[in-house]
């Protein structure tokens, strides 16, 4: 069964360009935002000495990142209002990641506003934190990914401009 949930909105991209930042801001506004697994899950496993982060073991990271935003869409599916997500099921791994048969499954059968926003990366907001290690480098990769990931599964990135997370905010909620 396909659930098809035009109301859940993602910011998607590569890391450091500003999604969480835009997504603070529209819940400061008064919209219904959820916040990224990825980073939560980084922390928890530097903080548990576990190996499921990005630059030990992809798959596991992947894995269970992948896991935690099935979850979370699957438990909002009654969602009537409009919801911005930061990141979503089809932003798990990156380069190097092999998804398993129930995470394809759950790409076909979990699916978000066919419009996804993507703020490209940005070197002059870019910067590295103990749980961000990729380079700028990376981050340009990762969005080659994240774009082509996107099309592929049948979604329409819409980039966002590089300018104040205000500015930003006023362009998606203009362009919904």
């Amino acid at each position: 069964m396909i659930i098809a949930k035009p109301n859940f909105f993602l910011f998607t991209g590569g890391p450091g360009v500003g999604k969480t930042a835009l997504l603070e801001h529209l819940r400061a506004r008064g919209e219904c935002c959820v916040e990224e697994t990825h980073r939560r899950v980084i922390r928890e496993q530097v903080a548990s000495g576990g190996s499921a982060v990005p630059w030990l073991d992809l798959q596991a990271y992947g894995e269970r990142t992948a896991r935690e935003d099935i979850a979370i869409f699957d438990a909002m599916a009654d969602v009537e209002q409009r919801v911005f997500f930061d990141r979503g099921i089809p932003d798990t791994g990156g380069p190097g990641f092999t998804p398993p048969p129930w995470l394809v499954e759950a790409w076909r059968t979990r699916r978000y506003n066919a419009h996804v926003f993507v703020p490209p990366p940005w070197p002059q907001i870019y910067h590295q934190d103990p749980e961000r290690k990729q380079t700028f480098e990376d981050c340009l990769a990762t969005h080659q990914v994240i774009l082509e990931t996107y099309r592929a599964l049948g979604y329409e990135p819409v980039l966002l401009p590089l300018t104040d997370v205000e500015t930003r905010a006023d362009f998606v909620l203009a362009h919904l």
